[in-house]
């Protein structure tokens, strides 16, 4: 499909925009000595243990005698030093010297604290709504299939929480036919952790990729069902939700261990979670992280005749 010609101009003018204000268009990038190509190579280098030249010019899509004549000039100043393969002495695998990695080093470090200068103009929502758009941009123009980018984990925003019940509603009567009951318990549970909610001690994840939602999961305080007090170190998992499109992906596995990792870092000495025998999927997720099934009791609930089960991970 033709692009617009306002779409073109709006995309070139934020290239330049964006080039600029990141200055890659002085000579030494970064106030060093390196083009912005020779660095981009050295970080390639820093992250790698080895590679050949031709899966180097591979990766960053070089000219391969361009990129000769650059690892040249980098075996020259000593950054950068050539072995022959072991396995065929017509290959040189390449790597960075001690000499390089001190090189780059403050390359690196300058990197980082412009990009943090850069975040620090901005309210956490703005920095939020800005990586948000940076990754949707690298999936649209990526040129890898679309699964193979790992979805996204953040914090729940507006729009999120409504999501949340809609789907939970739809796919729970689309595949197990639960009716609007199901729904409304789960609009009371979403409601009550807005309500109560204590960013140090709870937090809710939306999985997302390209922009889309693909699954939830929520983390809260575990409180007394008759009195609705907080139950002492004790931490609830509730709403976990993966998307059809998204299952295989190990996601669900993936929002479960962001709850254990935010619960340990917060302080719950373990995480109960309330589930139904007849959600296999889920069941296998919680088992592999480590919870244990601790009992189970009949329920009629949502027009159905079920097995419910409490399940708990320790975290000490």
């Amino acid at each position: 499909m033709a692009a617009p010609s306002d779409h073109i101009d709006t995309l070139r003018e934020f290239t330049r925009f964006y080039t600029r204000r990141l200055g890659v268009l002085h000579e030494g990038l970064l106030q060093s000595r390196f083009s912005l190509t020779e660095a981009r190579v050295l970080w390639e280098f820093a992250h790698r243990e080895r590679c050949t030249a031709t899966e180097l010019a591979a990766a960053l899509e070089l000219d391969p005698g361009y990129l000769s004549r650059l690892l040249r000039r980098l075996r020259e100043q000593g950054l950068v030093k050539a072995t022959r393969s072991t396995d065929d002495a017509r290959h040189q695998h390449l790597s960075i010297t001690a000499a390089g990695r001190r090189a780059f080093a403050p390359l690196d470090a300058r990197s980082r604290d412009e990009a943090a200068t850069l975040l620090a103009r901005l309210a956490e929502p703005q920095q939020q709504r800005l990586i948000d758009a940076l990754v949707t941009a690298r999936m649209l123009l990526d040129d890898a299939p679309r699964a193979s980018v790992p979805a996204v984990l953040r914090a729940h925003r507006a729009g999120d929480i409504g999501w949340v019940v809609s789907r939970h509603g739809a796919l729970y009567t689309q595949e197990f036919h639960w009716d609007l009951r199901f729904e409304a318990l789960v609009a009371r549970i979403a409601a009550d952790f807005i309500d109560r909610f204590e960013p140090t001690r709870e937090a809710c994840w939306i999985a997302e990729r390209d922009g889309t939602r693909l699954g939830c999961v929520f983390l809260v305080q575990a409180r007394d069902e008759a009195s609705g007090a907080p139950i002492e170190g004790v931490a609830q998992l509730r709403l976990l939700l993966v998307e059809p499109a998204a299952r295989g992906e190990k996601l669900g596995a993936s929002l479960v261990a962001q709850c254990t990792h935010f619960a340990r870092a917060a302080g719950y000495r373990k995480i109960m979670l309330w589930t139904n025998n007849n959600l296999l999927a889920a069941r296998a997720i919680y088992r592999k992280a480590g919870y244990a099934l601790l009992r189970s009791e009949q329920h009629h609930s949502f027009g159905h005749d079920l097995v419910g089960e409490i399940w708990e991970l320790a975290l000490e």
